[in-house]
């Protein structure tokens, strides 16, 4: 065979193995929810909260995330927002509880300890995108979700 002929078969197959890993027409976004919260740091603005997420992979192939950026909403109000650039690998079909730290104004605890003393409940949204690799490059994913947290159980839905 001619060298050309073998550089653009091996091309093709390079590029066949790597749509075998990733394939943009089977892609769904990772599932986040908001797994547990809790208060580290109180001053007169606002503070900060550790959040735990649980992100879930529902793809054929694992995640690597380099980085994540997150605003969590309670109702229609800011609670607060963040971003790390933390790496972590969430495998296929299975979740992982990624803590983040949240920094909140209190305007949004307001809202939300009212839901709280009310309900026992607090309905949240939560918000942002994850830069994850694949063979084929980097790609930014955005989530969007909206959820229950229920202070009693510690957890979200």
């Amino acid at each position: 065979m001619k060298p050309v002929t073998l550089l653009l078969m091996s091309i093709v197959l390079s590029a066949g193995a790597a749509c075998a890993t990733f394939n943009p027409l089977s892609y769904q976004n990772p599932v986040v929810t908001v797994r547990d919260v809790q208060v580290s740091q109180i001053g007169l603005t606002g503070g900060t909260v550790d959040v735990v997420l649980n992100v879930y992979n529902p793809n054929h192939f694992k995640l690597d995330a380099t980085r994540i950026t997150y605003k969590l909403m309670v109702d229609s109000v800011t609670f607060g927002s963040g971003a790390s650039d933390s790496r972590f690998t969430v495998q296929s079909g299975d979740s992982l509880q990624v803590p983040l730290p949240l920094t909140f104004s209190w305007n949004g605890v307001g809202t939300a300890g009212r839901q709280l003393m009310n309900s026992g409940k607090v309905n949240y949204r939560v918000l942002g995108d994850v830069t994850v690799g694949a063979s084929v490059g980097t790609f930014t994913i955005p989530y969007d979700r909206t959820g229950t947290f229920t202070a009693f159980s510690g957890s979200g839905r």
